[in-house]
């Protein structure tokens, strides 16, 4: 792997790749075999079989979510009827309770109404008293208690008119008492219309109480398969990639592999990170020659002030950028019990620095950054201190490396940034193209090779 600073070395050692690629690609295919491992065999049997069980897992994980949703939905659209009826039936009490006043009220009225008409019978029945007793007095009567006989006919007419006058009134006193009763029944009908609304909304509301009940204790069903399925589907990954990382155990390759080894590592790094074994093995051999090349520079003594050596016998003061790079490599090499100044590394050239790491050739920033180290996704994947130099690991990181490049959408993208960060010039993609074009040969040979077994 390189970046921008490593320009001039890929332009070289391109160049130096194709010069002998005719000679060593047919060795790599020659010497290609398998590892007819009794133990991987069951091993990739009972992957499958878990992999199998895990998409399972997913689909009634997502099943499983799509009818929680569902019910949550249902749950909500009647909670908010019940709230609503719950406002209804308030409100209709409200209009029970003054219905109820109006009620009394009409019924005051009424009261009041009748005790007028029994007054106004009263003073109507003595006043028809008065003029019967008129009535019944005789001429001589009239003539004695009367000094003149114009009183009389006086006190005959008042009463006359006073008998009209109550009859009149009585009227109006019976038409308004029998008005205030038509209101009253009107109002009482009105009232037990509001208390059966009431009672129907109490039951749709204990019947919407009871669907939530029902539909709750199925969410809490829901969500038990849920998390079963979750936990279910988190143990048979774990199980998966503890079986993933004893198959990685089982290829026990040697540090520079043949091409049938370099595939069999390339296979399995397909099954964790998705990225094609030919492409995976195209930039192994365009970094490394798949491990056979790996650097002939060594880290400056610090110590003692030697400069870098190179195995033709020149020295560099540029092995390795001391601000990015230096710190990260002397945690490397003390976490894996490497001497510093002795492990290899990839030389620098007229520009740049150098000081890449292993068969995928990874600057020691990129591979222990805390952030985004590849050091820690690698053990994250085998359970194990990762090496930059190990060729299982270098392959490993290198797949991974890819994927979040974005391999999986474009590879040539991924490829150019794998050696070149997020921008290149047109005459870098030499790289990229030599990289594709390695990538369909091997294609190629893969086919014959898996058509062979």
């Amino acid at each position: 792997m390189r970046f921008l600073s490593f320009k001039n070395k890929k332009i070289i050692f391109s160049i130096v790749f194709f010069l002998i690629s005719a000679y060593f690609v047919p060795i790599f295919f020659t010497s290609a075999e398998t590892l007819p491992s009794e133990e991987r065999q069951a091993l990739e049997e009972e992957l499958k079989k878990l992999e199998a069980e895990i998409s399972q897992y997913e689909e009634d994980i997502t099943k499983t979510q799509g009818e929680k949703n569902t019910l949550n939905n249902q749950i909500s659209i009647l909670k908010k009827q019940i709230d609503k009826l719950n406002l209804q039936i308030s409100q209709s009490n409200l209009m029970v309770k003054d219905l109820t006043l109006q009620v009394k009220d009409t019924e005051s009225s009424i009261d009041q109404i009748s005790l007028k008409i029994i007054d106004s019978r009263s003073n109507l029945a003595d006043i028809l008293q008065s003029i019967s007793e008129e009535d019944q007095k005789s001429l001589i009567e009239i003539l004695v208690s009367e000094e003149k006989l114009s009183g009389f006919f006086d006190n005959l007419m008042n009463l006359e008119i006073l008998n009209s006058e109550t009859q009149k009134l009585l009227g109006e006193i019976k038409n308004l008492k029998t008005s205030l009763e038509t209101q009253k029944q009107s109002l009482d009908d009105e009232k037990q219309d509001l208390e059966n609304l009431v009672s129907i909304r109490s039951l749709q509301k204990q019947e919407s109480e009871a669907t939530k009940k029902q539909k709750d204790s199925y969410l809490k069903l829901t969500e038990a398969e849920y998390q079963a399925s979750i936990k279910k589907k988190t143990e048979a990954e774990k199980k998966a990639a503890e079986i993933k990382a004893r198959i990685f155990e089982l290829i026990g390759v040697p540090e520079a592999p043949t091409f049938g080894e370099a595939y069999d590592i390339a296979k399995y790094v397909s099954t964790v990170t998705g990225i094609r074994p030919a492409l995976l093995l195209a930039v192994l051999t365009q970094e490394s020659n798949i491990g056979k090349n790996v650097g002939q520079c060594y880290l400056k003594n610090l110590s003692t002030g030697e400069g870098a050596i190179v195995l033709s016998g020149k020295s560099s003061s540029r092995v390795m950028n001391p601000l990015r790079d230096v710190s990260y490599f002397l945690e490397i090499t003390k976490s894996l019990g490497r001497d510093p100044y002795y492990t290899p590394v990839s030389c620098p050239m007229s520009v740049g620095w150098g000081g890449a790491m292993g068969p995928a050739q990874f600057i020691p920033s990129t591979w222990a950054n805390s952030k985004s180290g590849y050091d820690e996704k690698v053990k994250a994947v085998t359970g194990k201190t990762a090496d930059p130099w190990n060729i299982k690991d270098a392959f490993l990181a290198a797949g991974l490396y890819l994927k979040d490049l974005g391999a999986m959408e474009n590879e040539f993208r991924a490829v150019m940034r794998y050696f070149s960060g997020n921008s290149w010039s047109k005459w870098e993609e030499f790289y990229g193209n030599s990289v594709m074009s390695i990538a369909r040969q091997y294609e190629e040979d893969i086919k014959q090779i898996e058509g062979n077994q």
